[in-house]
């Protein structure tokens, strides 16, 4: 377990992203989010082959992030339909 809360980065993108969500979609993604700051290392997060980014399984839904252990900061790229997550 992490000693401190990791902080939440989102790109603009991703604040786009969230802000076009429905509410109850938005509360979802956002709860999760934050159990994922609180240790990243749970096994949430899954790698992307031949990415540097790792996904999050919000439902039907997908986050794209990357995490930066120094900073420990966790960076939101984008929050996707899980179909279109993975053809960009």
């Amino acid at each position: 377990m992490s000693e401190a809360q990791w902080r939440l980065r989102f790109a603009t993108r991703a604040q786009r992203d969230l802000r076009r969500l429905d509410p109850p979609i938005r509360a979802r993604v956002v709860a999760a989010l934050e159990k994922l700051a609180a240790d990243p290392h749970a096994g949430q997060l899954r790698k992307l082959t031949g990415s540097p980014e790792s996904k999050l399984r919000v439902g039907e839904w997908r986050v794209l992030a990357t995490l930066d252990e120094q900073a420990k900061t966790v960076q939101v790229i984008r929050v996707l339909p899980r179909g279109r997550a993975y053809d960009r």
